[in-house]
């Protein structure tokens, strides 16, 4: 089980998530390991007050670490007594360890990223410290457990990738001995370790991924997804107000929606757990009862052909163009292998038939970054005006329309282009992959609510 922020970020968030916890141990698996992710707000805390270093604010940092003390301590002295003393010298402890370390960012100026990935997953060890005591002084046998300790990982300091047979080697050899004597073990979400020992993270919103490691490594029969929401839905319900959760999803189309701003699931957590032929469920701690969304290998999938429709906001929409381009081979490769040196991850990629224009999207704070790029690869060709221009149109969102059924059904694009265009919504640029699963639309930030409540309805068949 894997709970994340929201689930553990107040007192009566962690009494519902024990709740949880102790039904599951009773009446479905005598074997539970949780995840656990920070009290919500906590990384972007610990975030704030690496800024406040750099930036020489002493007074910003220390006050960040006043408020952790005090939210975790407001929190120990409701949920612990005993332990209570002895929870919250390891919390202060590691607390410390933050304001010295922002003591040494603010006279260097600078926070290199193997540094900033120990300080941003404190949050997450000084959480399941608090969880695990919990549990205990309600009865029920816990252990906090470092995922530096399980997870070993390259040396990506704030997007580490797992190496999976030292993970379950060490994994194996830490739980096991805790699962068989009956001990729930609390693992630190979003974090690991290099094999020399040095503190990474999985990248932001890496708990659910942990918990796919922890799951595959250890053989689980399930791996649960507890958030604050009834699982995945067809669409943000902030802005769909008839957005309703969706029963089952194939893996390629949880993975789309996961990439193309979906909150409910971090990208990478899909593939390793459905490969070990382990069952994926997304549900609300809030609302343990409501079946929540089950994710199922690709060859299992049902329901209606467009299962959501997602929105993925900030970005920009880059056009290298010119006459001279037509005909001539080596542009596409050049023109993309000048981002990828910038590191930038390019979303989607539209090309005309006369080649005389190739447009993709990125995020906007990278856009100064490629075109500067972009310039100095095309200087000849821009020159010689062969390339007109680099165009650049900021304020762009992408709407990514998601299901697998829709490579069966004739005229989806059709009804999708139909329903944009009766809303009065322009779209800009237009992306899609051979399988059909997602169709990408460029439109500009303005309409993309618009864009949104327009197509919708096609979820349910309309």
């Amino acid at each position: 089980m894997k709970f994340g922020g929201t689930s553990v970020g107040s007192v009566s968030a962690i009494r519902q998530a024990m709740a949880i916890i102790r039904e599951a141990r009773e009446t479905q698996a005598d074997r539970v390991a949780v995840i656990a992710s920070a009290m919500s707000g906590v990384t972007n805390l610990l975030q704030d007050g690496l800024q406040c270093a750099i930036e020489g604010n002493s007074i910003g940092y220390n006050g960040i670490a006043e408020t952790m003390t005090k939210r975790h301590q407001e929190a120990a002295d409701e949920l612990l007594s005993g332990e209570r003393e002895a929870v919250m010298a390891d919390i202060v402890a590691l607390i410390e360890d933050f304001t010295q370390f922002c003591d040494s960012v603010c006279v260097l100026g600078e926070a290199p990223p193997r540094a900033r990935a120990y300080t941003l997953g404190l949050g997450e060890r000084m959480n399941v410290r608090l969880v695990a005591a919990a549990l205990r002084h309600a009865g029920i046998a816990a252990q906090a457990v470092d995922a530096t300790e399980l997870i070993v990982t390259d040396d990506h300091y704030e997007n580490a990738a797992p190496f999976m047979e030292e993970t379950r080697d060490k994994t194996r050899r830490v739980l096991d001995p805790l699962l068989a004597e009956g001990i729930v073990p609390i693992v630190t979400g979003f974090i690991g370790a290099t094999p020399d020992g040095t503190s990474t993270t999985l990248g932001r919103g890496g708990s659910d991924y942990s918990a796919a490691i922890i799951g595959v490594c250890l053989d689980s029969d399930e791996v649960w997804i507890w958030t604050d929401v009834d699982g995945v839905m067809s669409a943000d319900p902030r802005i769909v107000p008839e957005a309703r959760t969706i029963d089952h999803l194939s893996q390629t189309e949880v993975s789309e929606l996961a990439y193309f701003g979906a909150k409910v699931l971090h990208p990478k957590t899909i593939r390793p757990v459905l490969e070990a032929n382990i069952k994926l469920i997304v549900k609300n701690t809030f609302n343990p009862d409501h079946p929540g969304t089950l994710i199922v290998p690709n060859n299992q999938a049902t329901g209606e052909p467009i299962k959501a429709v997602t929105a993925i906001r900030d970005m920009s929409l880059i056009t290298v163009e010119g006459k001279g381009m037509m005909g001539v081979p080596g542009i596409a490769a050049r023109t993309f292998g000048a981002v990828a040196r910038t590191k930038t991850s390019v979303l989607i990629i539209s090309q005309s038939s006369s080649e005389q224009n190739i447009c993709f999207v990125v995020p906007q704070n990278s856009t100064s970054l490629i075109v500067e790029t972009l310039s100095a690869e095309f200087e000849v060709e821009i020159a010689r005006r062969d390339i007109d221009q680099i165009k650049v149109q900021d304020e762009i969102t992408i709407i990514t329309v998601v299901g697998a059924g829709m490579l069966k059904v004739p005229g989806i694009a059709g009804r999708i282009f139909t329903a944009t265009g009766q809303s009065g919504v322009n779209v800009i640029a237009i992306a899609q992959g051979s399988s059909e699963c997602g169709i990408s639309l460029a439109v500009a930030a303005q309409d993309a609510d618009d864009a949104l409540r327009a197509i919708h309805p096609l979820t349910q068949g309309g």
